[in-house]
């Protein structure tokens, strides 16, 4: 089955995926997010995202609820935006790598058709360096942090491929 996130898409982010049925009870799903764009005065959330998941259904796969354990990587260069002065007057360059657990559910629409949403949580570590938010601008530092916290969220609109 193919499927898109589409809160990815209202964040501007392009995103696409797809699940098999491993058995009556678990699927493997992987997802990738790509964001190319650069914005207006220079900022920019450009980044591409990769991130596999093994999932047990509680019914049977691909209908009602399931846990999943995911990974995920990724590579960034994000600029100008923020919930900080500290974090609009810089640009971000780097990549990540973590993991989590998450639980979603899974809603059939009609015989192709589905929903589905899903949330996560899991640890992250990111490998970055520091530039001052400006064009050509020299590197002020490298840096790497790690947190836990939300490592998943989606509702996707998924269609059923027979």
């Amino acid at each position: 089955m193919g499927k898109v996130n589409l809160l990815s898409y209202a964040a501007t982010t392009l995103s696409i995926g797809g699940e098999v049925k491993t058995s009556v009870r678990t699927s493997i799903d992987l997802s990738v997010l790509y964001n190319p764009w650069n914005f207006q005065d220079n900022k920019k959330m450009k980044h591409v995202l990769i991130q596999p998941e093994g999932r047990y259904w509680f019914c049977e796969t691909f209908h009602g609820g399931f846990v999943g354990v995911h990974l995920h990587y990724g590579k960034y260069n994000v600029g100008g935006i923020g919930f900080t002065d500290y974090m609009k007057e810089h640009r971000f360059d780097g990549w990540l790598v973590g993991g989590g657990v998450s639980y979603g559910y899974h809603w059939i629409l009609s015989g192709r058709l589905a929903l589905e949403a899903t949330i996560g949580i899991g640890y992250t570590y990111l490998d970055y360096g520091v530039y001052p938010c400006e064009k050509c601008a020299e590197k002020i530092k490298d840096k790497s942090t790690s947190f836990f916290g939300p490592s998943r969220l989606g509702v996707s609109l998924i269609y059923t491929i027979k």
